[in-house]
């Protein structure tokens, strides 16, 4: 058994600004559905940004669909979720990425950098890597 409502924003001109339903397994009553209905909109808020990133901002999600007659196509969606999430714990734990992130600007920009120096120089660290992205440490002597 499941519940369903619909959320309709209308404006002051009597236009339709918004409008959605949501499946929900809890209880729907006049005492909650909005609280409801702000999860719900939350909800979608989180997915549509997410999908958002992986499709234009440097993950080029749609692009890996199209590979393999078998399982190439699901191991590249696979392996750029994985990503996706290594990048989002990064985003959210690791000072020195979000510094270089800051500095290189947008998603594209940053791993277009990130894959342009490391393929001509060798870091001893991590962090190493990441304050010369953020240019706050010049990078190393090449060999």
């Amino acid at each position: 058994m499941v519940n369903w409502f619909e959320i309709e924003i209308i404006n002051a001109n009597g236009e339709t600004t918004y409008r959605n339903s949501f499946v929900t397994d809890l209880p729907v009553g006049l005492d909650h559905v909005v609280e409801l209905a702000a999860c719900g909109r939350a909800r979608w808020k989180i997915e549509n940004e997410t999908f958002n990133v992986l499709k234009n901002k440097g993950y080029n999600l749609e692009h890996s669909f199209g590979h393999g007659k078998k399982n190439l196509a699901a191991i590249l969606v696979s392996l750029n979720l994985l990503a996706f999430a290594v990048h989002t714990i990064c985003d959210i734990g690791d000072e020195l990425w979000r510094a270089a992130r800051a500095k290189l600007g947008p998603r594209y920009n940053f791993f277009s950098k990130l894959a342009a120096i490391t393929t001509f120089l060798i870091f001893p660290s991590w962090d190493d890597l990441l304050l010369t992205l953020a240019f706050a440490k010049p990078p190393p002597i090449p060999p």
